[in-house]
């Protein structure tokens, strides 16, 4: 039988529907919070009275604006530009920038609501926000990817800043484009700030960075692991995508003794039966770093592998699978392959990358799933410790950063087991996460007022 929060619950969500119709991807992150809310708001009747749920899944300000630029044949483009400011009751806006040829408003909404879970999470002082644009680095020059990131933060330098929003990076946004964002703020505003974060070490970033995200969902990783006596050493894993995210993820399971044997790009993936080794990694590193070329050339390097094009590595058996490519990435089929192939445990390094119908199927097996929100929030935690170490003008350790790192994702993780853990025992690291990111972007609210 229904009760109320749950009645309350499916009218919130058809309001929303209603009220944002097309944005498919926005409807799917905030039904998974919502829904998975239900008990906590039926403890919690004057939330609903608040109307908490309502404020938080309206962005508090949407800017899109127009992006031209130059390519070198002199021939003017044309790309749509977005920032989505959604929660700001914890500290300034934070979250990356995304340039990607699918960068919709959609995307960006569901980006910024995560984003605001994540980083109360964290329990860093961060707002969520989320931005980027349609344009694809991929294939660009330098030049015309510094021309496009000037032109982009042109406007977007009116409406960011330390204490009001801090952007950083995310897909097709890396050091390079970070370089010439952060350059064009500072030649607009005339100030040097941490206005930007994944910047240079000689410029205000900090140590671990880079490897931030994919370390810390090792670190999540091992946490959940250990709930059942085991860890990554001696265990098959899958790793989707071969970005920042993907890279620094394989390259931590393999040094905490895991066997990785995928990585994928949109083009298709790689199956390495012998495992990667730091040779294979540091090949992996300088192809997609340095050349910016594809994971297919691994496959010509080393005759062992096999390529797969148009295929993403969920049909290949495996103890472990950390998504870390892009959102919607695994599908009810693919988990069932995953489930039925021995997989015990899915940590996501990427941003929602399982639909809601292939996250049931993982509950309904019982086994170890942990949403993005949770397990990838080292990225944004390392931002947040970059914040601090530009407003105090040092410079902290590798060792410093990453005690900080290890600490954040074990509370983190503490956080999923209090709200997470049911009457048999199984933890729904997806109820804890969003109960206990909510609840203190909830208390920050009511305590603000209605603004």
């Amino acid at each position: 039988m229904d009760t109320f929060a749950k009645k309350y619950v499916d009218g919130f969500i058809a309001d929303l529907i209603a009220r944002n119709p097309g944005e498919a991807e926005f409807h799917q992150a905030v039904q998974e919070v919502a829904f998975s809310l239900v008990p906590y708001l039926e403890d919690n009747p004057y939330l609903i009275d608040q109307k908490i749920l309502e404020r938080i899944a309206e962005p508090e300000r949407i800017i899109i604006f127009r992006v031209p630029w130059t390519d070198d044949r002199g021939v003017i483009r044309i790309n749509r530009g977005f920032r989505v400011q959604c929660n700001s009751a914890l500290g300034p806006y934070k979250g990356g920038i995304r340039f990607h040829a699918s960068v919709n408003l959609s995307i960006m909404k569901f980006l910024a609501f995560e984003q605001t879970f994540k980083n109360s999470l964290t329990t860093l002082p961060m707002g969520g926000a989320k931005g980027g644009s349609d344009f694809n680095p991929r294939g660009k020059s330098d030049a015309e990817v510094m021309r496009f990131c000037q032109s982009f933060m042109t406007e977007l330098s009116k409406h960011i800043g330390q204490d009001t929003d801090v952007p950083a990076g995310d897909i097709g946004v890396g050091g390079r484009e970070i370089g010439y964002l952060f350059g064009q703020y500072k030649r607009l505003r005339n100030e040097f700030t941490g206005t930007l974060t994944g910047k240079g070490l000689a410029w205000g970033g900090s140590l671990l960075r880079p490897e931030a995200t994919g370390y810390g969902l090792c670190y999540f990783t091992e946490s959940m692991l250990a709930t059942r006596g085991k860890s990554f050493s001696g265990q098959t894993v899958l790793v989707s995508g071969s970005g920042n995210v993907a890279q620094y993820a394989a390259q931590k399971a393999m040094r905490l003794g895991a066997k990785v044997v995928s990585m994928s790009d949109s083009d298709g993936c790689i199956y390495d039966p012998d495992g990667l080794d730091e040779e294979k990694m540091s090949f992996i590193f300088e192809l997609k770093n340095i050349r910016r070329g594809r994971i297919r050339e691994y496959a010509d390097r080393y005759p062992g592998a096999t390529y797969y094009p148009g295929k993403r590595p969920w049909d290949i058996p495996c103890d472990i699978a950390l998504p870390c490519a892009t959102q919607n990435e695994i599908c009810e089929e693919d988990a069932g392959k995953l489930v039925a192939n021995g997989c015990y445990c899915v940590a996501e390094g990427a941003n929602m990358p399982s639909t809601p119908e292939a996250a049931a199927v993982f509950h309904n097996a019982r086994i170890l799933y942990s949403p993005g929100k949770a397990s990838n929030a080292g990225g944004v935690a390392t931002s947040g410790l970059e914040m601090s170490q530009n407003s105090v003008r040092q410079h902290w350790t590798a060792e410093e950063v990453d005690k900080n790192l290890r600490r954040i994702m074990s509370e983190i993780h503490e956080a999923c087991l209090k709200y997470g853990t049911e009457e048999d025992g199984y933890v729904n690291y997806v109820k804890g996460a969003n109960i206990a990111g909510f609840i203190k972007v909830a208390g920050a609210m009511m305590d603000q007022g209605i603004v």
